[in-house]
C-alpha cells in the first residue's frame, strides 16, 4: 500500500497567528515549523484560549494557570515568538458557539494575519481510534469559522474592523493532513520548546515520556511523506 505524499505548505507570507486551546498544544509538533518560519524573518503570534489551569492533576488551577503561562512564554521565546496572549477561556470546558467565534474573530482582526494556525479538530488523531479532546475540536472549528467571520463586516461589527486577508488556515497534526513543513533543521529547537513545559510533562506521571523521542517519531513519519528527514504535517483550508 502506497503512502500518500505530502505537499509543502506555502511560505510566501509574512505574518501568522496561532490560535490553540492550551499551553503545550503547539509544542507537540508544530513549534519546530514555527522556529523555521521565525528563522526566515516571519512574524508569528501565539493566542492561547486557556491558561491550561486544569491540565495538571496534582496542581490546583489557581496555581497551575500562572505556572503554565510562564512555561508557554518561555517555550515561545525558544522558537522566536515574543507575542503570546491568553484569553481566559475555561480549560477543559471550551464551548463551540457564537461567543467563542466572536472572541477569535476579534483576535484575527486585531493581528491581521495572512496564515492562521490551529490545532487538529478532527474527532481522532489517527483517523481511527485515538480520540481527540473536546477543547481542541471546539477551538479548531471555531477558528475556522472565525476566519470567515473576520472577513464579513456585518458579523461581529463590535469586534474590530474586518480583516479579509487570511489566505489559509492550517490545522496541525490532523489525520487529514496533505501538506507539511520541513523541520529537519529546526527539530532540535522544537524539542527544547516542548521541554520548557516541564511542570506539565512532570504532571503526566509518565517517566518514560521523552520529548525528543516523541517528536522525532512523529516528525520522521511526516518527513518521509514530504521527502525530508523531519516535517510537521498540516491540514490546509482555504476560506
Amino acid at each position: 500500500m502506497s503512502v500518500q505524499k505530502l505537499e509543502a505548505v506555502a511560505e510566501d507570507w509574512q505574518k501568522a497567528l496561532a490560535v490553540v486551546a492550551h499551553p503545550d498544544d503547539l509544542e507537540f509538533g508544530t513549534a519546530a515549523a514555527i522556529a523555521r518560519w521565525t528563522g526566515q524573518g516571519k512574524e508569528v503570534v501565539y493566542c492561547l484560549l486557556t491558561s491550561g489551569e486544569a491540565g495538571i492533576d496534582g496542581v490546583a488551577p489557581d496555581e497551575c494557570g500562572p505556572l503554565r503561562e510562564a512555561e508557554q512564554i518561555e517555550s515561545a521565546r525558544i522558537v522566536g515568538v515574543s507575542a503570546v496572549e491568553f484569553l481566559g477561556q475555561p480549560d477543559g470546558t471550551i464551548e463551540y458557539g457564537v461567543a467563542l467565534r466572536r472572541v477569535i474573530t476579534s483576535v484575527i482582526r486585531r493581528h491581521q494575519p495572512e496564515i492562521v494556525i490551529t490545532n487538529n479538530f478532527r474527532d481522532t488523531w489517527d483517523g481511527d481510534v485515538l480520540l481527540n479532546q473536546a477543547d481542541h475540536i471546539n477551538t479548531g472549528r471555531a477558528t475556522l469559522d472565525a476566519v470567515r467571520d473576520a472577513a464579513n463586516r456585518w458579523i461581529f461589527p463590535d469586534a474590530g474592523e474586518r480583516w479579509n486577508g487570511v489566505r489559509q488556515v492550517w490545522a496541525g497534526s490532523s489525520p487529514g493532513s496533505r501538506h507539511a513543513a520541513d523541520t529537519t533543521d529546526t527539530l532540535d529547537v522544537g524539542v527544547e520548546s516542548l521541554r520548557a513545559h516541564k511542570a506539565y510533562i512532570d504532571g503526566l506521571n509518565q517517566p518514560e515520556f521523552d520529548p525528543a523521542d516523541f517528536l522525532e517519531g512523529l516528525s520522521r513519519s511526516a518527513g518521509t511523506r514530504l521527502g525530508t528527514k523531519y516535517a510537521a504535517a498540516f491540514e490546509v483550508f482555504t476560506p
